[in-house]
């Protein structure tokens, strides 16, 4: 799920035979310590931490790469020599320290292990550049997985979530029906954890500073257990949780996971995708054949300009505006999930917009136009209330909410009872995934762009939107949605890349 020391580089990149110590002049049952001691005195703290490092890769040391020769060191050395036909003394001759060259050597390329510094985490880590490639970012981190899914890596970091160190401890070390924990450990300023879970061993690695927690997680199938054991080991005695700066991105978690590419499954991030209707099914109301995708905007200035979201608009070719025709103009923000459209002819008026945030529980109506390839071309209206003032992983850019949306909703305004944008509708929990990966089926999560940050996205493109009264009277249901509703809009993507 994020320097290394000089003697630690020096063990990564030794590359030529460490030089080998005469054998001692003592007798051959000299206790052990004596021996861990001869080693310590008489050969530099780099030699030593290579040597940890190289047994490692042949599967023989599981420790710290301290540079210290203590009983694990020298337990490795002798498990080595025994397993390759080598005296079994824990003397480091010439011979040993060929063969464990040569073996480390080849295990460390036949993956292919590759420093590489995460810029969404700032993690430095070892990867086995061979076995997998890069999935792209997560919600938390980056992810990289094998071409048949055995391996999988993925870097976390913990920052606005509040989480502490003891706490993600606790969860990630608790065994269930279906994982096993075989090393959870906590150790300078973090933790090691060691199972298997759903038919793959896995190694988590974790650091903190405070609240900003980072590390790195790799699993892996039986399959691949040969090599990539060594490089778990390996990768957790070398990851850098603190090595660079993550780079900066204040969208917040919801925004990332759409940018990622892995919404679908957890949220819609995409306009309605749109279908033809059926020859035989002439009743169903739908957009002309042509028409990739659909969403909902709604008017947020005098002079024309209408607020959607970014995955609604952001890869058409042609956005079109219910009958009034193709936006001339039209500004996306990714990173924030909303976008612009520029309108040249007359739109209905500009829908206020609250200053700060609504209240907890408070009654909201989501309006727009979902489903369009099945329902009616109509505005449709569902009820609700704020269930939250933060989105997933708390989100500070988003909103909760129990009223029903559907694809096509997306970019639609919520709004309270006296007809003020308290929202942009942006996203549904997909109850099925969720039901997947829980075993229980969520009800009513669903989710829009808070007001404070669609001002500031309105604000940096200078559009001039209207502040709404905060003393306006609550109105019903009805009285609410003729107040707004002859400014929203369907949204529709003409030629989507």
């Amino acid at each position: 799920m994020r320097g290394v020391t000089t003697a630690v580089l020096a063990g990564l990149l030794l590359c030529a035979a460490p030089v080998a110590m005469p054998a001692p002049a003592f007798a051959a049952r000299t206790a052990e310590q004596d021996l861990a001691a001869l080693y310590n005195q008489n050969t530099d703290a780099a030699f030593r931490t290579g040597l940890q490092h190289r047994l490692t890769w042949t599967g023989d040391y599981a420790g710290p790469f301290d540079g210290r020769i203590g009983p694990q060191t020298l337990r490795a050395v002798r498990d080595f020599q025994a397993r390759h036909g080598l005296r079994a003394d824990g003397v480091m001759d010439d011979a040993f320290l060929k063969r464990v060259i040569e073996i480390s050597d080849a295990a460390r390329e036949a993956v292919g292990f590759v420093q590489v510094t995460d810029e969404a985490t700032g993690v430095h880590l070892g990867l086995p550049g061979a076995l997998v490639a890069p999935m792209g970012e997560t919600e938390v981190g980056s992810l990289w997985r094998s071409d048949d899914g055995g391996i999988e890596i993925e870097t976390v970091r913990f920052s606005k979530e509040g989480y502490t160190l003891d706490g993600v401890f606790g969860v990630l070390s608790q065994a269930g029906p279906d994982k096993t924990v075989s090393l959870a450990e906590e150790a300078n300023g973090g933790f090691t954890i060691r199972g298997h879970e759903d038919g793959r061993d896995f190694l988590i690695r974790f650091s903190g500073r405070g609240t900003d927690l980072r590390g790195f997680s790799v699993a892996w199938s039986p399959a691949h257990a040969d090599l990539i054991a060594p490089y778990a080991q390996v990768a957790a005695q070398t990851v850098e949780p603190f090595a660079g700066e993550p780079r900066s991105n204040d969208a917040g978690p919801m925004a990332r996971l759409f940018q990622s590419g892995r919404a679908e499954g957890v949220a819609f991030g995409e306009g309605e995708r749109v279908a033809a209707a059926p020859k035989d099914a002439p009743s169903l109301a739908s957009p002309a054949p042509g028409f990739d995708s659909s969403g909902t905007g709604f008017v947020v200035s005098r002079d024309g300009w209408l607020l959607t979201n970014a995955h609604v608009a952001k890869a058409c070719k042609t956005v079109l505006v219910g009958d009034l025709g193709a936006a001339s103009q039209v500004v996306v923000d990714e990173d924030h999930d909303l976008a612009l459209l520029k309108l040249d002819g007359k739109v209905g008026k500009p829908l206020p917009i609250v200053a700060g945030k609504p209240r907890l529980g408070e009654d909201i109506l989501a309006l727009g136009f979902p489903l369009r390839s099945i329902l009616a071309d109509s505005l449709n209206v569902t009820r609700g209330n704020v269930s939250s003032l933060m989105g997933l992983m708390n989100d500070a850019n988003y909103l909760q909410i129990s009223a029903p949306v559907q694809p096509g909703n997306s970019g639609g305004p919520l709004v309270d009872l006296a007809g003020r944008v308290v929202g942009v509708v942006t996203a549904k929990l997909n109850a099925v995934a969720v039901a997947d990966l829980t075993g229980d089926i969520p009800q009513s999560i669903n989710f829009a762009i808070r007001p404070d940050a669609a001002a500031r996205f309105l604000e940096e493109h200078h559009v001039a939107f209207d502040t709404a009264d905060a003393s306006l009277p609550l109105e019903s249901v009805p009285d609410a949605t003729a107040k707004v509703q002859d400014s929203i809009y369907p949204v529709l993507c003409l030629g989507a890349n």
